[in-house]
């Protein structure tokens, strides 16, 4: 599967689903977005909040290969600029593992990645509903969510304090917060 868009700028983006090829550059890419220096060049920086890493090979290798899941790549000539994960789960799918190479954020590649998510929710898994979670503290991140139609749930679920694989805590107040989308033609 292979699909294509345009940025504001008119840089072709085309999206495949990543293969176990790809699992060094997603992590590399996650990393990049989310943690250290260099995730600061971008507003997506988890570096205030966490250390550590943000996913290994491993994990992206289980999400590659588990059935009613994708991995989606978004590149331009080969270079990856996004990546995404959305999984059917139930009666509506899980979108997470979002990132965007911290130079290219604010670029609207971000937008076109999280509709190109929702397409293949709604055509190629038959889901209604996208749903994520957001550390709670990232009101900028949150608020960018809002703006696209979804809506904070209340319902709330842990930080995996203690486990590395998902980083090292610099606060001891994280969580994760439910964030909903209808995904039904007019996006109410």
């Amino acid at each position: 599967m292979t699909t294509s868009s345009t940025l504001p700028a008119g840089l072709p983006v085309e999206f495949r689903v990543a293969t176990r090829e790809d699992i060094a550059a997603i992590v590399t890419l996650v990393t990049s977005a989310y943690r250290g220096e260099a995730s600061r060049a971008g507003w997506t920086t988890e570096a205030d909040l966490l250390d550590g890493q943000r996913i290994d090979a491993e994990a992206v290798a289980a999400i590659v290969e588990k059935p009613a899941s994708r991995v989606l790549l978004a590149e331009n000539d080969g270079r990856l600029l996004a990546c995404c994960h959305v999984e059917k789960q139930d009666d509506g799918c899980y979108f997470g593992m979002f990132a965007v190479d911290p130079v290219e954020q604010g670029s609207g590649i971000g937008k076109i990645v999280l509709a190109e998510a929702e397409r293949v929710a709604r055509q190629d898994f038959g889901c209604a509903r996208m749903q994520m979670t957001v550390i709670s503290l990232r009101d900028e991140l949150i608020a960018w969510y809002e703006r696209r139609g979804y809506r904070r749930s209340g319902q709330y679920k842990p930080f995996p304090y203690g486990d590395e694989r998902f980083g090292i805590p610099k606060r001891d107040d994280l969580r994760f917060e439910l964030l909903e989308k209808n995904l039904s033609s007019d996006g109410q």
